[in-house]
């Protein structure tokens, strides 16, 4: 017979210098990954004017960002589930070293289609790098005492809002835009090692899991029609198209088929129960709404800071280092203040209100707007975000046991991930749209350059006559800009769901579960069980 410990509060890591030396180190790494995965969201914002121009690809230029969020989005409850069933140590090694293959093919790209398997490749390890380093926290610092760590993940985050369009105008510039991939190799690699020699985890409660393989590939495959319906209706295809409405059929077949499979699986990847929870249907919709806001806005500001202000690649990375301090400081203070006081219902709720005004603040930019005032709207939008992610995160880790923090924390990502794929296809149909509609009626006759408006860089702007140039200047303004103002409501609607969330006293404990005694022995490090 297996002999079993029963759960064990694990102390806090005030309590013990050594656990706390140690979450240092594998915090240290965890940042190396996270900074990986976020920055390869926004690094080729402001090289991809140049990357679409040179390639003469700019009816795929969605696919450069969407590639990349929807093969992480479609990896995070996978990530998540097999992270609490096997263990999460090797599982991010793997995350890592595909992350480094996707980054090979793209650098390597000679044409648009390579280019976007490349960043698909790399959404597939960047969703284990995201939801991994968050579960790898709530394994080893109990809640109460996690704010703080949460808050400078989110600092990462912000650093990488910047820091990635600055480094991808820097590279267009510079060495050339292949060099935004070529440098997560070492990068990578140095996390592998970290990973090796600093992650001591829990191994996973199950020796041979039953895998919910039916349920990823539905998960995968709703997903992706949900993606490329918003991507290309109204664009590539009439909304009323047999490829649209074929589309939205299929997606509803398998998000059904998914719910079906779900509630008859012996381990589902995303289980019926965690919808149950109030908190957990709460802070999801909102950071849904959330991703939708933030992503739909952050896809396409670079590229209009060089098309619209003259700014280089460069100066348009710079320029979001507002909205960046913003994020910076309200992600790590909220952290701080959560841990010291344990409340946080507040701080989402105000961070949305501010998140809406500034919207409706960038909805009023025109193309003679100085930039400074430009700049003021980014940091309110910085400000407002930095008090609402990692705060919703905390929340669902929160609200479910330590054997399915990983779970929990994946299917919420998930949802948050699906809205940032919402907000650049949905913000990009309609900039995209807009603008080619604009252009057509307002550019004269035979005015442009040889290869049409598909191959526009900002370079080619700055060098036409000043009157085609007013032309090209004003249509990106006009198609952008009323896009935030639709994304207002939305917003809003987010502060009143978070009204409701109940606010439950943070743990100041790990429970572990019971595990085998010979199991438990094997632990090693950080989060070890009492032997």
């Amino acid at each position: 017979m297996t002999t079993t410990i029963s759960p064990k509060a694990v102390a806090t890591p005030a309590a013990d210098p050594a656990a706390k030396r140690n979450i240092l180190l594998v915090f240290a790494g965890l940042m190396v990954t996270m900074l990986l995965a976020s920055l390869d969201q926004t690094i080729f914002s402001t090289a991809l004017p140049t990357i679409v121009g040179e390639l003469n690809g700019v009816q795929y230029m969605l696919w450069v960002t969407t590639a990349y969020i929807l093969a992480s989005t479609i990896m995070l409850p996978v990530y998540g589930k097999l992270g609490d069933l096997i263990g999460r140590k090797g599982l991010f090694i793997a995350a890592i070293s595909l992350f480094i293959v996707g980054s090979v093919v793209g650098g390597l790209a000679p044409d648009m289609g390579q280019l976007i398997v490349g960043r698909a490749i790399q959404g597939l390890g960047g969703g284990g790098l995201m939801i991994l380093s968050q579960a790898i926290i709530a394994d080893v610092v109990p809640a109460r005492e996690r704010g703080k760590y949460m808050g400078i993940m989110g600092g990462v985050f912000a650093l990488s809002s910047v820091a990635g369009p600055l480094l991808g105008g820097w590279f267009t510039e510079g060495p050339g835009w292949r060099w935004g991939f070529l440098m997560n190799i070492p990068l990578g690699i140095l996390a592998i090692l970290s990973a090796v020699m600093f992650l001591h985890l829990p191994k996973g409660g199950q020796q041979k899991p039953r895998i919910d393989f039916p349920g990823m590939v539905l998960l995968a495959l709703a997903s992706t029609g949900l993606v490329l319906t918003t991507t290309w209706g109204g664009n590539t295809y009439a909304w009323d198209s047999p490829t649209i409405i074929g589309l939205i059929a299929g997606t509803v077949v398998a998000a059904i088929a998914f719910i079906m499979v779900e509630r008859r699986a012996v381990e589902p990847i995303m289980p019926p129960h965690l919808f149950k929870d109030r908190n957990f249907n709460l802070t999801t919709i909102a950071g849904l709404i959330i991703g939708i806001a933030m992503f739909g806005a952050l896809a396409y500001l670079p590229t209009y800071m060089q098309m619209v202000t003259g700014a280089t690649a460069t100066q348009a990375g710079l320029l979001l280092i507002p909205l960046m301090a913003g994020l910076l400081i309200t992600s790590i203070g909220s952290g701080q203040l959560v841990s010291r006081t344990g409340h946080y219902k507040f701080l989402p709720i105000v961070g949305t209100i501010i998140t809406a005004v500034a919207l409706g603040l960038l909805s009023t930019m025109t193309a003679g707007m100085p930039v400074w005032i430009i700049c003021a709207y980014l940091a309110i939008m910085g400000i407002g975000l930095g008090m609402c992610m990692q705060i919703l995160i905390l929340i669902v880790q929160n609200s479910f046991p330590q054997r399915e923090v990983g779970t929990a924390t994946a299917s919420n990502n998930y949802f948050r991930q699906i809205g940032a794929s919402l907000g650049s296809a949905v913000v990009g149909s309609l900039f995209v749209a807009k603008l080619t509609s604009l252009l057509s009626e307002r550019m004269p006759a035979g005015a442009g350059n040889a290869g049409g408006s598909n191959s526009f860089t900002p370079d080619l702007v700055r060098g036409l006559p000043s009157a085609v140039r007013d032309i090209i200047v004003g249509s990106y303004n006009d198609a952008l800009t009323p896009v935030f103002l639709y994304m207002v409501p939305l917003v809003l609607v987010a502060t009143v769901l978070l009204v409701f969330v109940k606010e439950k006293p943070l743990a100041t404990t790990i429970e572990r579960d019971p595990v085998p005694l010979a199991q438990s022995l094997e632990f090693d490090g950080v989060g070890s069980a009492e032997r």
